[in-house]
């Protein structure tokens, strides 16, 4: 074989290498990096913190791609996401596109939402929060992000077959059906369009006989059902329903995964957590479980986190980070209360 024919069958090796691409990894954490007043994370993630720390490392070792974040306060000039980015990157990780929008959970409204006769309280706002932004979300990406769609302005009573309570009429003309946002995004991976719908939904619990906030859960998921996308996306976020246990209406989210694939993302260290106290007596399997909650007390372990992709789109594993044993079982537990979610795709297929 000639030198030519030799330098000719080593470049189309190397070519043929370079198209195999790597997995995908798309992921949902919600890191508990929300703190009780406007500026505190940002003044947290200047020095030294070890459950910023330990959220640093789950990120670093888990390697996502695209990350969505909840649980993460807002501010107008998206300072404590830059400087969260910033910490990532000395760790390790580097996420050169970066999003967040103001969400609804701490918007005020100027009304009475929750009726108890008193106005500018956590519950009176768009979404629950003490301050505008509490508690919202961001996404961290490798790939290029853009544009956004922001549903968040939708009125819960424009949903279609709304499950919204009986409301007065000043309030049913401002109250927006997301607690936090609906999302939209369209990234660019390899040159090919993918859709990362984006949500944070309202735990169905912490309300009345009216069943307020287990309503607007439904609603919050049922609202997907009308706005997915052409072509690939996937569906992430905590979605605060477990379809076997806990408190919420599953039917939404029945619906929903009809039209995804649920990868079933499990850990060992959720399936041993799920042993002890009240976990033991519920239905579902705790190995899927994503938050960790203490076992003598409902609600339990449940699974709150999900990363859905559209069907049709090849998956190659998924998991949840939740360690069984060693130091980052330890560093996940500093963390948060809830387990990151990823789920690797074969991308481009």
């Amino acid at each position: 074989m000639g030198l030519k024919t030799i330098a000719g069958a080593a470049l189309s090796a190397a070519l043929a290498l370079s198209a195999e691409a790597a997995p995908l990894r798309i992921a949902t954490f919600s890191p508990d990096l929300s703190r009780d007043g406007p500026g505190l994370l940002l003044r947290d993630l200047g020095r030294k913190d070890a459950q910023i720390d330990a959220v640093t490392r789950v990120i670093t070792e888990a390697r996502p791609d695209i990350l969505l974040l909840t649980g993460f306060d807002w501010d107008h000039d998206g300072l404590a996401l830059a400087a969260f980015r910033d910490r990532l990157a000395k760790a390790g990780s580097d996420y050169p596109h970066i999003f967040a929008a103001r969400p609804n959970a701490g918007m005020p409204t100027g009304l009475d939402l929750d009726g108890d006769g008193r106005l500018g309280r956590a519950a009176d706002r768009q979404g629950f929060g003490r301050f505008t932004g509490q508690a919202g979300m961001a996404i961290l990406s490798r790939h290029p992000i853009g544009p956004v769609r922001d549903h968040s302005e939708t009125l819960w009573r424009d949903l279609p077959g709304s499950l919204m309570p009986d409301t007065p009429p000043e309030v049913a003309a401002v109250q927006r059906l997301s607690s936090v946002a609906h999302w939209d995004a369209a990234l660019t991976v390899e040159g090919k369009p993918l859709h990362l719908l984006a949500m944070s939904a309202s735990p169905p619990v912490f309300d009345g006989p009216e069943d307020r906030n287990g309503r607007r859960n439904h609603d919050e998921l049922a609202f997907w059902l009308d706005h997915l996308p052409e072509g690939a996306f996937v569906l992430a976020g905590k979605l605060n329903l477990d379809p076997a246990d806990g408190d919420g209406r599953p039917e939404a989210l029945a619906r929903i995964m009809e039209r995804v694939t649920d990868p079933l993302p499990r850990s060992e260290g959720g399936r041993l957590a799920g042993q002890d106290g009240i976990n033991a007596a519920q239905k579902g399997d705790p190995a899927l479980d994503t938050g960790d909650w203490p076992d003598d007390a409902p609600p339990g372990n449940l699974r709150m986190d999900y990363v859905l992709p559209a069907k049709g789109l090849r998956i190659l594993g998924s998991g949840v980070y939740w360690p069984a044993s060693g130091e980052m079982a330890a560093v996940a537990l500093t963390a948060s209360t809830h387990r990151l979610v990823w789920v690797d795709l074969d991308w481009p297929e």
